[in-house]
C-alpha cells in the first residue's frame, strides 16, 4: 500500500508540475486583448483574443463562437488552456479567439436560436455566417503577426456556429471542425427525436428552474441568469406530476420566446425546415472535419447527418471527413476517454483523437505542418472490438443489410415467421411510463446511452427479443432500420426500439458478503449486462411524414418504419443481440397521450392507456435491419 501511495503522490505531483509549467508558459508568452468587432448591420460582438508575444513567425488564428460566454472577462484573466489539450495550440503559437455571439453575454444585438441560414442575403442582412465572415475579416486585417489563415471549431451549439462559419466561405477560412453540431432540432438533436419532444433537456436548458438559457439578455451582461431551482429533485416524479406540457409552460413565465416556438410548431413545418443547418452545407470551400460521439446523449444525430449532407452537396470535395468515437457529449475534448459509464475501452480514446485527428488537421491546413493523409474519410471507433477503423466511405462499402425478425416467444433471428395472427402485446399506461434509466436522479445522465437495460427487460410493458448465443462476431456499421408492424387500440402511440448487446453470464462479479460491515467497492456486475448500443424513439403519427401527422385507426395493422442513428459496434462471439420495444421513455421524452390530439396543449385527462400489438407473422413481420460489416 505504501508503494502505491508513493506512486500516486508522485503522479499527482508530476501532473501538477506539468500543469504549472504549461500555465506559466502560456501566461508569460501570451497577451490577452478584448475588443468589440462591428458587424455589417452595426451590432458589436464582444471578442477575446489571446495573442502570442513572439514575432519570429506568422501565426494562424483559431476561432470559436459561443452562446455560453467567453469568460473570464478582463484582459488580465486567462482562460485555463493549460488544463486541456488545447494547450497544444498555444505551444504551436496559434492566435486563439473566442466570441460571444450576438445577443449573448457581452455582445450586442438579439439572440435568435438556430438562426436560419440566408443564402441570398444582401446589403446589411445578417445571419451567423455573415457574422463569422465579418469577424474573420476584422481579425485578418487588424491582428498583427497573423499568417492570413483561420480555422473555426466548436462543440454542440458552438458546433452549429462552426457549420455556419464554413458557409461564410471567407477566403482566409481554411479549416472548420463542427463537433457534435446542433443540426436539426426536430428530427434528431437535443429537443426532438423523430417528432417526439425531449422535454427533460428542453425544459432544463431554457427554463428559469434549470440552466436558464432562455432568459433574454436585453443588454450585454457578464453574469449568468440565476436558476430558481426545482420543487422536486426526482426527475421522473417532477415530470409525472407536471402532467402535461401545458403545465410545464406555466413554469416558463412569459419571457422565454423559444419555448413558445417549440410549443407552437408541433410538426415539421417551414419554420423548422429553415432551421435545418444542413441547408448551409452547399459549396463549402474550407476543409471540413466533422466530429461526434457514438454515445452522445444530446447531438448524436448531427455530426453523422451534417457530414452526409456535405458529402452530397459538395461532390468531389477534397477534404470532408468524419471522426466518431465512443464518447458522451464533448468527451473527445476531455482528458479521460478510457470508458463510458460501465463500458471500458482499454485506452484513452480522447487523447488518441486529439493527437491523431484534430491537432494534425488544424496544423496541416493552418500551418502547413505534418500530413493530413493519416485522416481517413471516416475514422470510426468500433465499440465491443475496442479499436479504431479507417473507412473510405460511410457507411462502409463492405457492409450488407441483414434482416433480423422479431419472432414468437421472444426470439430474434434471420428466419421470417410463418405463423398467422401471431403477435406480442403490452399495455402502454401513461400513468406508469417506462423510465429511461433505473436510478433516481434529477439531471439527465450522459451514461444512459450505454447503460444496463435489465431493469427495463423486467417490465411487462417492454417486449424483449434476443438471438441465440452468437458463434461468430457480428460487427454492425451504419444505420439500423426499425420496421415495426403494429396495431394499437387508440389513435396515436410512440415506439421506442433499443438495440442491445447482452454479455455472457460468466463475466459477472457476484461474490458479495451480505454480512460485511461496510459495502465493498466492486466493479459493476457485468455478467448478463444488457448494454444499450443504440435506442431511438418515433412518434407514430409521423409514420407517413413529419409534415403531415396522421391518426391511427384502432385495431388496424400499420407499418412504423424509422432509422436509428449510425452505430459502430461489434457483438462478440458468446454474446447475444437483443431488441427491446416499448412505448414510453420517460422523462427523457414526453409522454404521448395516445390520442391524436395537440400534445403541446392537451390536458391530463387526454392521456389514456393503449393496447399495443407487435406482429411477428408471415404477412406482417416486424424486423430490424442491421448493416453488418462483412
Amino acid at each position: 500500500m505504501k508503494k502505491i501511495l508513493i506512486c500516486l503522490f508522485t503522479l499527482i505531483a508530476v501532473a501538477s508540475n506539468a500543469q504549472d509549467t504549461d500555465s506559466a508558459r502560456i501566461v508569460n508568452n501570451y497577451t490577452k486583448k478584448e475588443v468589440y468587432i462591428t458587424m455589417r448591420d452595426g451590432v458589436r460582438l464582444f471578442t477575446s483574443i489571446y495573442l502570442p508575444k513572439s514575432n519570429t513567425e506568422k501565426h494562424p488564428i483559431l476561432l470559436s463562437r459561443t452562446p455560453y460566454s467567453c469568460q473570464p472577462y478582463g484582459e488580465t484573466l486567462f482562460l485555463p488552456y493549460w488544463k486541456s489539450y488545447q494547450r497544444e495550440y498555444l505551444k504551436e503559437g496559434y492566435i486563439m479567439v473566442m466570441q460571444d455571439v450576438r445577443g449573448r453575454w457581452m455582445s450586442e444585438g438579439e439572440m435568435v436560436n438556430i438562426r436560419p441560414f440566408n443564402a441570398g442575403k444582401k446589403g446589411k442582412e445578417i445571419d451567423e455566417s455573415s457574422d463569422t465572415y465579418d469577424t474573420i475579416d476584422w481579425l485578418i486585417k487588424n491582428l498583427s503577426g497573423n499568417n492570413g489563415k483561420v480555422g473555426v471549431f466548436g462543440i454542440s451549439y458552438p458546433g452549429f456556429y462552426s457549420t455556419m462559419a464554413a458557409a461564410s466561405n471567407h477566403p482566409a477560412l481554411k479549416a472548420v471542425s463542427p463537433q457534435a453540431p446542433v443540426t436539426n432540432w426536430f428530427i434528431g438533436d437535443d429537443f426532438h427525436h423523430n417528432g417526439a419532444f425531449f422535454q427533460m433537456d428542453a425544459f432544463g436548458f431554457y427554463s428559469p428552474q434549470g440552466f436558464a438559457f432562455g432568459v433574454p439578455h436585453p443588454k450585454p451582461v457578464s453574469v449568468a441568469a440565476t436558476s430558481v431551482g426545482y420543487p422536486d429533485h426526482d426527475n421522473y416524479q417532477f415530470f409525472l406530476d407536471a402532467g402535461s406540457l401545458k403545465n410545464l409552460t406555466k413554469y416558463m413565465g412569459d419571457s422565454i420566446a423559444f419555448w413558445k416556438d417549440l410549443m407552437n410548431h408541433p410538426n415539421y413545418d417551414a419554420w423548422w425546415k429553415a432551421r435545418d443547418a444542413r441547408v448551409a452545407t452547399k459549396n463549402l470551400q474550407p476543409a471540413m472535419l466533422w466530429v461526434g460521439g457514438l454515445f452522445d446523449a444530446e447531438d448524436c444525430w448531427g455530426a453523422w447527418n451534417a457530414y452526409k449532407a456535405a458529402e452530397e452537396n459538395n461532390p468531389g470535395k477534397a477534404f470532408n471527413k468524419i471522426v466518431e468515437g465512443p464518447w458522451y457529449h464533448g468527451q473527445w475534448a476531455n482528458n479521460d476517454g478510457t470508458h463510458h459509464g460501465n463500458i471500458q475501452f482499454g485506452s484513452n480514446t480522447s487523447e488518441y483523437y486529439q493527437q491523431h485527428f484534430e491537432v494534425p488537421f488544424f496544423n496541416y491546413f493552418l500551418k502547413g505542418k505534418g500530413d493530413a493523409a493519416q485522416i481517413a474519410e471516416a475514422n470510426i471507433y468500433i465499440t465491443g472490438a475496442n479499436q479504431w477503423k479507417a473507412f473510405e466511405q460511410w457507411p462502409p462499402a463492405g457492409k450488407a443489410d441483414e434482416v433480423m425478425y422479431l419472432q414468437p416467444n421472444g426470439k430474434l433471428g434471420t428466419t421470417q415467421p410463418a405463423a398467422t395472427n401471431s403477435f406480442s402485446e403490452y399495455i402502454s399506461d401513461p400513468a406508469k411510463p417506462v423510465p429511461y434509466e433505473e436510478a433516481v436522479h434529477f439531471n439527465r445522465t450522459r451514461t444512459y446511452m450505454s447503460a444496463d437495460q435489465r431493469f427495463a427487460a423486467r417490465r411487462p410493458d417492454v417486449l424483449v427479443f434476443k438471438t441465440d448465443t452468437l458463434i461468430n462476431d457480428v460487427t454492425v456499421t451504419g444505420n439500423v432500420i426499425a420496421d415495426i408492424m403494429t396495431s394499437i387500440s387508440t389513435t396515436d402511440a410512440d415506439f421506442v426500439v433499443k438495440v442491445i448487446d447482452v454479455f455472457p453470464e460468466y463475466l459477472g462479479y457476484n461474490d458479495v458478503d451480505i454480512y460485511a460491515e461496510t459495502d465493498p467497492v466492486n466493479p459493476y456486475p457485468m455478467g448478463g449486462y444488457q448494454m444499450l448500443v443504440r435506442a431511438e424513439t418515433f412518434r407514430g403519427r409521423y409514420r407517413t411524414g413529419y409534415e403531415n401527422p396522421a391518426a391511427f385507426t384502432p385495431g388496424k395493422i400499420e407499418e412504423v418504419k424509422f432509422e436509428l442513428p449510425s452505430i459502430a459496434h461489434s457483438f462478440k462471439k458468446g454474446h447475444r443481440i437483443m431488441v427491446q420495444v416499448q412505448s414510453s421513455w420517460f422523462p427523457l421524452a414526453d409522454r404521448n397521450p395516445q390520442q391524436f390530439v395537440d400534445i403541446y396543449h392537451c390536458d391530463e385527462k387526454d392521456f389514456i392507456k393503449s393496447n399495443i400489438k407487435i406482429y411477428h407473422e408471415a404477412h406482417h413481420a416486424s424486423r430490424i435491419i442491421l448493416p453488418v460489416l462483412k
